[in-house]
């Protein structure tokens, strides 16, 4: 089969279309017949070597990239009752430990990262789902707000932001959406209240709209202790990448978001999905061999919604 690979970090060239074996799964995990593969900043991440200097990823030979994926199970192993042959699923490939990614025609998942495919959606809208929707929903539950109240989400226009926008509404939780400009419109639709351009001072326009401050924050763009700043004594914070956070000033709880495969919250993310409750964006798609120009195009800066590889 065809996958892209690293054999060198570097820049978008270091990705390599190889010819390997077609995976065989073992017991508890399932084969997929990749439709789709959703593009983002981890795998540019892991391709430059970020991941490898921030001890994150042990150096390799051959380094897969791709972590989001949609399309049908190819073939089920020992001990897996949950799926069958031809069904469609979306996953989630959250260790790096392995020399293949999604970025390939087939690839081999725990049954556990794996859900049912929101119904009504193609694979490659489903694709931009599992990471993006995981990092929100268990962002939102390490932040636990309770309904009615105010919660700041950074990034709010972005692929995580926006899932995180539309779970935060759902759960009625108050939403005040920080983005740019242009994306008011969006954010608002998705459920925001209360919006604040990516120009102003956070923390002040922040608490003009909510005097003391956020309950708490999610913090999508890494915009760090503006963001902090915004929360009220005592609040919640979280990072959602590794590594970024503040210190907990004020008495704030302050977490750092490590995503985690869990076929039984995709599960729910794809339901709302498939109903229409959560709202998947893609920017465009491109064949697997041009994974390299996807890498360009996202590290450009300026999309709305994932670039999608199809093999």
């Amino acid at each position: 089969m065809r996958a892209v690979v690293v054999r060198a970090v570097g820049g978008p060239e270091a990705l390599e279309l190889v010819d390997v074996p077609v995976p065989v799964p073992g017991v508890g995990q399932v084969r997929v017949r990749v439709e789709a593969a959703a593009v983002n900043p981890v795998d540019l991440a892991t391709r430059s070597g970020d991941l490898i200097t921030a001890g994150l990823m042990a150096p390799r030979d051959v380094i897969g990239i791709g972590w989001d994926v949609a399309g049908r199970i190819d073939e089920v192993g020992p001990g897996v009752t949950a799926f069958a042959e031809e069904d469609r699923v979306i996953g989630v490939r959250d260790r790096l430990d392995v020399p293949l990614g999604t970025y390939a025609e087939y690839v081999v998942l725990d049954a556990d990262a794996v859900a049912p495919a929101p119904t009504r959606l193609t694979a490659v809208e489903a694709s931009t789902l599992p990471l993006n929707g995981l990092t929100a929903l268990q962002s939102l539950d390490l932040l636990a707000p309770e309904p009615g109240a105010t919660l700041l989400v950074t990034g709010a226009a972005g692929a995580v932001g926006g899932y995180a926008v539309e779970l935060a509404a759902l759960r009625g939780v108050r939403v005040v959406a920080g983005a740019a400009a242009r994306d008011e419109a969006f954010v608002r639709e998705a459920g925001a209240r209360w919006f604040v351009p990516r120009a102003a001072d956070l923390a002040e326009a922040v608490r003009e709209l909510v005097p003391g401050g956020a309950d708490c924050a999610l913090d999508a763009a890494v915009v760090g202790l503006p963001a902090l700043g915004a929360v009220r004594n005592h609040g919640a914070f979280v990072a959602v990448i590794g590594g970024a956070a503040p210190l907990p000033l004020r008495g704030i709880s302050v977490h750092e978001q490590w995503v985690a495969a869990d076929g039984a919250a995709l599960h729910r993310l794809s339901s709302l999905a498939g109903s229409g409750q959560l709202t998947p964006r893609v920017a465009d798609t491109m064949p697997l061999h041009e994974a390299g120009r996807a890498h360009r195009r996202l590290a450009e800066g300026g999309l709305r919604g994932r670039l999608v590889l199809v093999p």
